[in-house]
């Protein structure tokens, strides 16, 4: 069938077909790793490297490592703050543009998305369109007509490649999916310029158990032709870091936060934000002194590009007209401290406030127990607390779960433990739960009411903040695809 006879839900409906319930086992990364100097950090890795035949896919799709190298990319790996980091660089960019008329035409790849898949790949300041996606995604699928086919990630990364080269965009920013060294998006060879921001522990199975070995997988976006920088880092990480730089015959910037930026937007309220965006100015900077020398970041640039910050679910703010929900994907717990003092900072102590907290994969609700123990632990004042779960329109049940849990008793079961451990850890808190968000949301839109408003603070994994955000501001223009998690949700208190 022609691609033109397939249209948007085809898409989305096909690409579902791609998710995995695991990353495949494949023991060759292993002797990948003796080759570096982290060996014995790196024992014990799992999977087939992401990397792995990406070169070869784009190849099917005609594009060669020149092409890709002619998107004159800017690249950024780390660990929490790469997408808000990639944004804010879009937004310097496009603010410049808009003034100058360079670069013409950005391209965005971030993730994950929250109420679109689109919100991946942007071109400009907004998501491709349906029909523009329609078509590049049938193209992309040529790759069926091989014996090895891309994952989720690698299809997607595949997908703005090749959706950026034939929009022809004068720069392109991508995000690194995890790691770095061996992710999808590393297939570029001569990125423009490279940015690392903060770093924690995560995907451990596939990194490393430690923030050194972090740090080695993130600095393997490093390349010798290409500008780096990174925000402050602990001495452990820092160093090895540097030591990869150096092997790229390159020098390593680290970034302290920028005087430059403004101090009116709520966006940039705590330190890790101001940071983000900091990195962000000095890559965009780095972009235009390398590609235009003669073009330079203004001052309105930069107050512009901090006013139109958007970004999905990441510290952003809802207002509908009644209550205030401050919407963020903290569902770790450094990002969920993060959140918390953003929260704190903007929330009147004459309001009531609440919090709508902690969605996560349903395969391991222990990690779910250790974000909302973290919660309280940066709670300030006994409140209202209400736990639920994300509603999907399908559910992976693990074989363990089916035989601890049947799969349509396992949302309030989780609700009602993690509820009923709360009050024992804090008695002084007003605690309840459903299974559902729908109920939940409109729980603590009930609680507005007789409060004459609340300041809400959502919290969670990005599929229960789609979700919520579609009940705060449905946007029928975007359709999202089938999640497959379920998460924990509370709605909480004062945090410090």
């Amino acid at each position: 069938m022609e691609p033109a006879k397939y249209n948007y839900q085809d898409a989305l409906e096909l690409l579902e077909t791609i998710r995995r319930g695991a990353r495949p086992e494949n023991p060759a990364i292993a002797s990948r790793a003796n080759q570096n100097p982290m060996t014995d950090k790196l024992e014990g890795l799992k999977g087939v490297p992401s990397l792995e035949g990406m070169k070869e896919w784009l190849e099917t799709l005609g594009h060669s490592n020149a092409n890709v190298n002619n998107l004159n990319i800017i690249h950024v790996a780390g660990t929490k703050g790469k997408g808000s980091t990639c944004t804010f660089t879009r937004n310097f960019l496009h603010a410049h543009s808009i003034r100058t008329g360079f670069p013409r035409k950005i391209g965005t790849y971030t993730g994950p998305s929250v109420q679109c898949i689109r919100e991946r790949i942007q071109i400009d300041d907004r998501p491709v369109s349906k029909d523009m996606f329609t078509k590049y995604f049938f193209e992309d699928k040529k790759h069926d007509e091989g014996l090895r086919k891309p994952r989720y990630l690698q299809f997607l990364a595949l997908l703005a490649f090749h959706t950026f080269i034939r929009e022809g965009v004068d720069v392109a920013i991508f995000e690194v999916h995890h790691g770095g060294e061996f992710d999808a998006t590393n297939v570029i060879e001569q990125p423009i310029v490279t940015g690392i921001t903060s770093l924690g522990l995560d995907h451990v199975a596939q990194l490393g158990s430690t923030l050194e070995d972090i740090a080695w997988h993130k600095a393997g976006i490093f390349k010798s032709s290409a500008p780096a920088f990174s925000v402050p880092q602990e001495s452990g990480p820092r160093e090895i870091m540097r030591e990869r730089a150096e092997e790229k015959g390159i020098v390593l910037e680290f970034v302290p936060t920028d005087n430059r930026l403004p101090t009116n937007y709520t966006v940039l309220d705590i330190p890790v934000q101001r940071l983000n965006c900091s990195l962000a100015l000095k890559l965009a900077e780095e972009f235009l002194r390398i590609k235009v020398p003669d073009h330079k970041i203004s001052g309105e640039d930069i107050s512009n590009g901090v006013k139109n910050f958007s970004l999905a679910g990441r510290f952003e703010v809802v207002d509908d007209g009644k209550s205030e929900w401050f919407v963020d994907m903290a569902h770790n717990v450094l990002s969920l401290k993060q959140a918390a003092e953003w929260f704190a900072k903007n929330t009147d102590e004459d309001v009531v406030s609440l919090s709508l907290a902690i969605a996560q994969n349903q395969e391991i609700p222990c990690r779910s127990y250790n974000l909302w123990r973290a919660l309280l632990e940066n709670k300030a004042e006994p409140g209202n607390v209400i736990f639920t779960t994300a509603s999907c329109k399908k559910q992976k049940i693990t074989s363990i779960q089916q035989d601890i849990f049947a799969p349509e008793t396992l949302n309030q079961t989780l609700c009602d433990t993690y509820s009923r451990e709360w009050k024992q850890a804090d008695p002084r808190d007003i605690v309840s739960s459903d299974p559902t968000i729908e109920k939940a949301v409109e729980l603590a839109m009930k609680m507005g009411v007789s409060e004459d408003g609340v300041q809400a603070f959502v919290i969670g994994c990005p599929h229960m903040v789609g979700e919520v955000l579609n009940i705060l501001r449905p946007r029928p223009s975007l359709q999202s695809s089938t999640c497959y998690f379920v998460g924990i949700a509370g709605i909480g208190t004062r945090f410090r």
